[in-house]
C-alpha cells in the first residue's frame, strides 16, 4: 500500500471508523506495520483530515478501553480449545 500517503491514511481511517477496527487489524487487512498505522492515525491523519481523525480518536480510546477485556476473553478461548484436546 505505497504510494500517495495521504489516500492510505484516509483510507486505513475510513476503515477503522466503519469497522469499529483496531489498529493491528487494520494494519493486517491494508498489509502495513501496525507502527505504521498508528503514526498515520495519531499523528498524520490530524494534518490531513481534522473531522476524521476525531473520530478515529474516538475509536481508537474505545478499543483502549476494551482491550483488557478482549485479552481476557483470548486467554479464555485458548484454554478452552486446550480442554478439549485431552
Amino acid at each position: 500500500m505505497r504510494g500517495n500517503i495521504e489516500e492510505r491514511v484516509c483510507r486505513v481511517a475510513a476503515y477503522i471508523i466503519e469497522n469499529r477496527a483496531t489498529v493491528r487489524s487494520a494494519a493486517q487487512k491494508f498489509g502495513i506495520s501496525k507502527s505504521s498505522v498508528h503514526k498515520d492515525l495519531s499523528e498524520r491523519l490530524q494534518q490531513y483530515n481534522r473531522t476524521l481523525y476525531l473520530h478515529v480518536r474516538n475509536v481508537m480510546e474505545a478499543n483502549k478501553a476494551e482491550r483488557h477485556l478482549r485479552g481476557g476473553q483470548a486467554t479464555r478461548r485458548k484454554w478452552q480449545r486446550a480442554k478439549e484436546r485431552l
